[in-house]
């Protein structure tokens, strides 16, 4: 039914959006506010037309090949990696029984609260020349430099290793819920025309699950392209370190922002691939009656390497980080739990806690006032708004200190022909431009969230209340807000989360001497003094911890008829 036809049925005169845009205030400011925060990514494609020729000469014959081989060979290697790692765990804790099945089907889970950059400090510490592993077999078989052969850890192998242990989580999650939710009916008629579990794995569920597949290793792939720490660490020349040097090696904020936009066509292809992959296959439940999916159980060779299959990537991607972390932690003792520690830790979650609260807000806003005044502008202003999680951290704080620095300087230069004052920097060297950048990168967690949340509320709600006299606002507050709560608390979890973890960004444009968990843990990984990294470190992984519990409760649910199981 139309929106024009229901607003007749109910007697509520609520303007649609095609009735008058500029005296609609809520309709208006949806827009406003995507384009407000559509302004980095703009301004880093404008910045294609300025000329810098003279640099793009350097970087051509220097470094620009080594950024786009290195990439790609990026992508290509986390993308393999995760889908090892992540589809078959997914297959065998779903439809396979062994021991232990239970435990791991959440324990794969664990290694999405490790940051990359944590992962490849601590790794570099356990297997680096100097590290334990290493100076065991030496101290073992006698030998010494020159001796053997150990896989080198700081190199691009050493980087897709890291983030694909990290990462691949994305790809089980997605992969797992399809599995889920497949059709039982599919299963027993591949049983009935001879299909084993190896067949009915290849031919049955993986084609079936081809979408869930393909954009977890979208959104794997484009996490892999913003990744700043691991290859900053490992020193591979990547296009975001190539940013980061540019603007402030070279000093050169316009070339800076041309690296951007051609990482950004990186990213744009992902995402193109990975709707156009959607819209070519849809899969849905064609029954109301959903049956528990036929499990087998393993035994003996079978459960071995069930086990060995889930247990590796959960063991490589947290245990075994997780435990080292304890082991500095606890070697720092008395020098982790002092004043600055406690500091960081306040200036951590204060800032994660403030945009949290400013992205749920924007989100509740935006995605209300599309549901209200329902368009293809209205529509179009939501999906370009929530467009900034695809941009790497990095091409974001280039797109942010462009147009703030333009801001300071002008309001600077007024101010003293005016007054005969200095301003100072009052966007770009405050926590308004971090801010700023995190709606830009996260606000599309909380949207996403809260645009499912409220498509699960009936249109009638939002007719019931206007019959009352209730503004849109006060239905939003009084009546939709207490429905959702659910959604909402997963949206305040996720962003904060992700806030905290948030490296590139944070080191670009954090206000002087304002540090965070993740910076100070960068800034003391690079300085060598990884014992010292680990309390930081650490802390942000337990916070990481909270989300994938939320996950690992709520995924096993996610099939239809669930709740009718026995």
């Amino acid at each position: 039914m139309s929106s024009q036809s229901t607003l007749h049925r109910t007697g509520v005169q609520i303007p649609t959006f095609s009735e008058g845009l500029s005296v609609n205030s809520w309709a208006g400011g949806v827009l406003l506010t995507a384009l407000l925060l559509s302004l980095p990514v703009l301004v880093v494609l404008a910045s294609v037309f300025y000329p810098s020729a003279d640099i793009w000469r350097h970087l051509t014959e220097t470094v620009l090949a080594d950024y786009v081989t290195n990439s790609i060979l990026l992508m290509l290697g986390v993308g393999a990696g995760t889908l090892i790692l992540g589809v078959g765990p997914a297959w065998l804790v779903t439809l396979c029984r062994f021991p232990g099945d239970r435990i791991l089907e959440w324990a794969l889970l664990l290694p999405m609260a490790m940051p990359a950059y944590i992962i490849a400090y601590t790794y570099t510490g356990l297997f680096d020349f100097a590290g334990p592993a290493q100076s065991f077999l030496r101290a073992w078989f006698g030998w010494s430099h020159g001796d053997y052969w150990f896989p080198q850890i700081r190199s691009l192998g050493g980087a897709v290793a890291m983030i694909s242990l990290v990462l691949y989580p994305y790809v089980y999650l997605l992969s797992r819920a399809a599995f889920i939710e497949q059709s039982v009916c599919v299963l027993e008629v591949g049983r009935t025309l001879g299909c084993g579990p190896w067949r009915s794995f290849t031919r049955l569920a993986l084609p079936l699950a081809r979408p869930a597949i393909i954009a977890g290793i979208s959104l794997v792939l484009m996490e892999a392209l913003s990744d700043y720490g691991t290859v900053q660490y490992f020193g591979v020349a990547t296009f975001t370190t190539g940013i980061y040097r540019t603007w402030f090696g070279l000093g050169n904020s316009v070339a800076a922002a041309q690296l951007s936009a051609c990482l950004m066509m990186f990213v744009l292809s992902l995402v193109l691939l990975e709707r156009y992959s959607r819209k070519q296959a849809r899969y849905h439940h064609t029954s109301t009656r959903y049956r528990p999916i036929p499990e087998r159980s393993l035994h003996g060779l079978g459960a071995v390497l069930a086990i060995s299959a889930c247990i590796v990537p959960v063991a490589l991607g947290f245990m075994l980080p997780v435990g080292q972390l304890m082991i500095w932690a606890l070697r720092s003792g008395e020098a982790l739990v002092n004043r600055d520690f406690f500091m960081l830790v306040g200036h951590s979650v204060t800032l994660a806690a403030s945009a949290t609260v400013l992205a749920l807000a924007l989100a509740l806003f935006m995605a209300y006032g599309k549901r209200l005044y329902p368009s293809a502008p209205a529509e179009f202003a939501v999906r370009l708004a929530g467009m900034g999680y695809a941009v790497p951290g990095v091409v974001i704080a280039v797109g942010v200190m462009l147009p703030f620095g333009w801001l300071d300087n002008t309001v600077d230069a007024w101010l003293r022909t005016t007054v005969g004052i200095s301003s100072g920097l009052l966007f770009s060297g405050t926590l308004f431009a971090l801010l700023f950048a995190y709606m830009v990168r996260f606000l599309a967690l909380s949207l996403n969230t809260v645009e499912a949340g409220l498509s699960k509320i009936k249109p009638v709600m939002d007719d019931a209340g206007r019959s009352f006299g209730l503004t849109p606002r006060t239905v939003l507050r009084k009546v939709h807000m207490p429905i959702m709560r659910g959604s909402l608390f997963t949206a305040l979890l996720l962003v904060f989360v992700d806030v905290l973890k948030e490296l590139p960004a944070t080191l670009v444009l954090r206000p002087y001497n304002f540090n965070t968990l993740a910076v100070r843990t960068f800034e003391l990984a690079n300085d060598e003094r990884l014992v010292d990294a680990a309390g930081p470190a650490f802390a942000i992984v337990l916070v990481g911890l909270l989300p994938v519990i939320v996950l690992s409760l709520s995924i096993s649910r996610s099939r239809p008829g669930h709740e009718a199981r026995p």
